[in-house]
């Protein structure tokens, strides 16, 4: 849809001038020669933006600003003026005007002038969109959970996010240590700041350092230019330190003195620099295990939050595979409308040394290779399905081995693909047909 120009311009022959111009360059174009009709046209539609020339009969360009701006705060205005009015553009500036052009105009120049100022006006409104989508993202109604434990721990949260605090995430690996780092900056006043997340064990020791803290021109080899480090990057907003644990001794000593002064000074820099973070911490060690000094430790952990591993919380598993299934499905361009009830019983049984990160990657891996609207068992990874290897048999009688393995083929065949199925019972695919042909079961029919 094309973008839309007023032109107010009390000369006609500029006026149409103008409107020929930016007609060509594929915009919808509508004029008025004064301030009054302008006002008008703006009660039956909107503009993109308005070309507004400073002298006008009546209401002159620097009222209509003003008057349009009240109706809609982010209206998008240029000015054009007279070379001797130049301090009257100033104060349209002031007003809210995004430039001015001076008469006589260029219209490469003007043209320039306008593109710049409808794009700028496009990346402002993308960035609010997609705060707005974060915001959303990470609401505390998006965190999947119903379980007593997880909502639990989503009420703590809510207590601590629009507080000043430092936070310590304790949890295992995979527990969304930085989704619920994530939603306590979003739900803060500082959410229109940065967040920045940062692995302390991901990146190296000798160059994590100049990450967060920066340097200078010629601080060492290689530094041809200043660089901003991740500290400043993050002032007003939120530093997400993941692993803290990983910190070696000096930096630890060195992130203490920018959480005491809440000052940082690159490397090779003279002169430090004020900032304002917010740090939330995370680790899956135990604290107990004395790998943070003890004073830095204090400082990080003035609140603590530990999150519940996905086998305390088994309640919210069909919940968890019920979106990651939606989520992939529309990834994938597939319509996958849910899951067999005896592979969900599966997937409940399991422990999930991985947690929720695992589950994820399981229904991920199902959904890419399911050729059918319901996943099977035929999805699921062979150490999911190996976990599963039991019969449920009455406890008074007692099978040989050979007796085990024909009844396991013919009770769980149904499920399993011939590679899981022999996988299970430690036998090669050929030694599985033998055994079939021996003692005469038929393949399911999808097998056949």
């Amino acid at each position: 849809m094309a973008e839309r120009i007023l032109i107010v311009e009390d000369e006609a022959t500029l006026r149409e001038s103008l409107k020929r111009v930016f007609s060509r360059e594929g915009y919808e174009v509508e004029a008025a020669g004064e301030a009054e009709s302008a006002l008008k046209i703006l009660e039956t539609r909107a503009y993109d933006l308005i070309i507004t020339d400073i002298i006008l009969p009546g209401m002159d360009g620097i009222e209509l600003l003003r008057r349009c701006r009240e109706l809609n705060s982010e209206q998008l205005f240029i000015v054009m003026t007279a070379y001797a009015a130049v301090e009257t553009a100033v104060d349209a500036l002031r007003g809210g005007a995004y430039d001015y052009v001076i008469k006589p105009l260029l219209h490469d120049e003007i043209k320039r002038v306008v593109r710049n100022a409808l794009r700028e006006r496009a990346l402002r409104s993308e960035n609010t969109l997609l705060k707005k989508q974060l915001g959303d993202l990470y609401d505390f109604e998006h965190i999947i959970g119903k379980s007593r434990v997880i909502q639990d721990t989503i009420s703590e949260v809510k207590k601590v996010a629009d507080s000043r605090s430092n936070v310590l995430i304790l949890g295992e690996t995979g527990t969304g240590k930085e989704l619920f780092a994530r939603a306590i900056h979003h739900n803060s006043a500082r959410k229109d700041k940065p967040f920045i997340p940062i692995n302390c064990g991901a990146i190296p020791d000798n160059l994590l350092e100049s990450e967060l803290f920066g340097y200078v021109k010629g601080a060492f080899t290689g530094a041809i230019a200043n660089k901003r480090g991740l500290f400043e990057e993050a002032d007003g907003g939120t530093l997400f330190l993941d692993e803290i644990g990983e910190l070696t001794q000096q930096l630890q000593s060195k992130l203490l003195r920018v959480i005491d002064d809440r000052e940082i000074r690159p490397l090779g820099g003279v002169h430090g620099r004020k900032v304002d973070i917010r740090f939330i911490s995370a680790t899956n060690k135990e604290v107990s295990e004395g790998y943070l000094r003890e004073d830095l430790f204090y400082r990080l952990h003035v609140v603590s939050l530990r999150l519940p591993p996905l086998r305390h919380r088994k309640d919210d598993i069909p919940l968890l595979v019920e979106h990651f299934i939606r989520r992939y499905s529309q990834e994938f361009s597939k319509v996958i409308d849910g899951i067999d009830d005896k592979v969900l019983e599966l997937l409940m049984d399991q422990t999930w040394p991985g947690n929720v990160r695992e589950l994820q990657n399981v229904i991920e891996r199902a959904v890419l290779i399911s050729e059918g609207p319901i996943i099977t068992i035929r999805q699921m990874p062979e150490g999911i399905v190996a976990n599963k290897t039991r019969l449920e048999l009455p406890q008074d009688k007692l099978l040989s081995i050979s007796e085990y393995t024909k009844t396991f083929i013919m009770t769980h065949q149904e499920h399993y693909s011939e590679k899981q199925l022999a996988a299970l019972l430690g036998i090669t695919r050929k030694s599985l047909w033998e055994k079939r042909k021996k003692w005469n079961i038929r393949r399911p029919r999808s097998e056949a």
